[in-house]
């Protein structure tokens, strides 16, 4: 068996002769310290292409075109109240202008790069594996190609057809799992297969587990949502909280980083009703592709939670075409929002819309005013589910005025505060422990652990505290590489 010291030569050869710089978290979070040389060279690439230097383009920082962009402010669109109903304002991190079209570029970096830097991922004869409901595949398989690894990505068969299409013209081996969002278990369970009947010739990096994934969160997107808040606040102005969607819990690692800046924020996890994981210990299926359920994930630092909201997969598929649909937006600019802004709810896939929807119920349910600043993120998106769209069409017809003004009424504008856990001490204990069925029992994770994640105050800063020593070993090999001098 190779040495980790062995296994780094051979990373280091494979990036010295494929011209791999791969990029610190600091370069990730403020761009105006990447390189003028490859600031220049990005000048000529295209915002998907397969090109080593888009690892320098994980940034929430990209000018907003398909090619040949530089950086710029933190990409984010601010809700009216004509869309939301509600007088607090509203922000949303738009993930369209990452490669691939989703930030999970981002979450899919940390576990990589992690592994390659240290000697723990040969990509000269080992497979990345990448266990996912959809995007964290596909920014893995993203990553992957462009540090010069091969992929394999696991999913369920009733993920959206445009990720399968995208991931099979990346050249990546994928295994379609049984079920759809709901059914993260039988990915765990393929992934189990394939560990024990291909050994050592893959290494898989699951969302749910890698620290990787929350850490850069906790590094970029907490930081790009404090400069937004900075940025666009008046006086009198709170950064009064965050919703996400629970999925894996990567990117509400940011709510870690913001809780040390705004410790009076309130932090909201959400999942769908159809499947009330945290609300009731339960199970079921649903249709919002991206934020996982029927557990929680090893990363998720529950103790840091205030609530727990659940979505309705109904209104949120019903949205998306008063977003998406010429009634829909003849009905919301009727209703006073802007032009400006409907240009640009097409910036919103499924997941993004939940994430909407809770930020509103999240406003609605603290009597939020106007100087209340609430944020979200929208990891992708319409561009990833143009066939949910026309099956929609198909079963339902078409969205008519009638369809939108009611849509409008009660979808929008009467989300109501049902389905709402405001988390006590216990309750926050209970969800940490539904942790114990899926990781101890099923995936190999110790009690002691579980039990420090909990217990231990220092657990989780010091995982996040990891991000200065990543940067050093980052620099460490890309020195190695030789790679660095070119850019003098």
């Amino acid at each position: 068996m190779k040495t980790s010291e062995q296994i780094l030569e051979n990373t280091i050869k494979r990036c010295r002769e494929k011209k791999i710089i791969i990029p610190t978290y600091k370069q990730m979070r403020n761009p105006e310290l990447v390189p003028d040389k490859i600031k220049a060279k990005l000048s000529n690439i295209g915002l998907w292409d397969l090109d080593s230097s888009n690892l320098f383009r994980i940034t929430w920082k990209n000018e907003p075109v398909e090619k040949g962009g530089g950086f710029g402010d933190v990409n984010n669109v601010e809700l009216p109240s004509e869309l939301t109903g509600v007088k607090a304002r509203i922000f949303v991190l738009v993930g369209k202008f990452f490669p691939t079209g989703a930030h999970k570029v981002g979450a899919t970096f940390g576990p990589l790069v992690e592994k390659l830097v240290q000697g723990h991922f040969d990509p000269t004869t080992q497979k990345a594996l990448w266990p996912s409901t959809g995007n964290y595949c596909r920014g893995g398989v993203y990553d992957s190609r462009l540090l010069g690894c091969e992929s394999i990505a696991v999913l369920p068969e009733g993920m959206s057809r445009e990720r399968f299409e995208w991931l099979h013209e990346m050249g990546a081996e994928v295994i379609a799992t049984h079920g759809s969002e709901s059914n993260v278990k039988e990915i765990y369970d393929k992934v189990k297969e394939l560990l024990a009947t291909r050994g050592d010739s893959i290494v898989n990096l699951n969302q749910f587990a890698e620290i990787g994934n929350p850490l850069w969160h906790y590094a970029v997107t907490g930081p790009a949502m404090e400069e937004v808040f900075i940025n666009n606040s008046k006086d009198g102005q709170r950064f009064s909280g965050m919703f996400l969607t629970q999925g894996s819990a990567g990117t509400l690692g940011s709510a870690d980083y913001l809780k040390t800046i705004f410790p009076n924020m309130k932090v909201a996890a959400g999942e769908a009703i159809q499947c009330p994981t945290m609300l009731y210990n339960g199970y079921g299926a649903h249709r919002i592709e991206g934020i996982g359920d029927k557990h929680v994930p090893w990363i998720h630092n529950i103790k840091n939670m205030d609530m727990a909201i659940g979505i309705d997969d109904n209104p949120n598929m019903r949205l998306m075409r008063l977003f998406n649909e010429e009634n829909g937006h003849n009905h919301l600019a009727k209703a006073g929002v802007d032009k400006s802004i409907l240009d640009k709810l097409s910036l919103f896939g499924i997941s993004s819309i939940a994430n909407i929807m809770g930020a509103i119920k999240m406003a609605k349910y603290y009597e939020m005013n106007e100087n209340d600043t609430l944020f979200t993120v929208a990891t992708d998106s319409m561009v990833m589910y143009q066939s949910r769209l026309a099956e929609e069409r198909e079963e339902h017809g078409e969205f008519t005025k009638q369809d939108a003004a009611v849509s409008y009424e009660a979808d929008l504008m009467g989300l109501s505060n049902d389905a709402i856990l405001e988390m006590n001490y216990y309750d926050k204990k209970r969800i940490h422990n539904l942790k114990y069925f899926t990781w101890v029992e099923q995936q190999g994770k110790s009690v002691e652990e579980l039990n420090a994640q909990w217990y231990d105050e220092n657990y989780w800063t010091d995982q996040y505290a990891k991000v200065d020593e990543w940067d050093e070993k980052i620099n460490e090999f890309n020195e190695k590489t030789g790679l660095l001098k070119e850019l003098e």
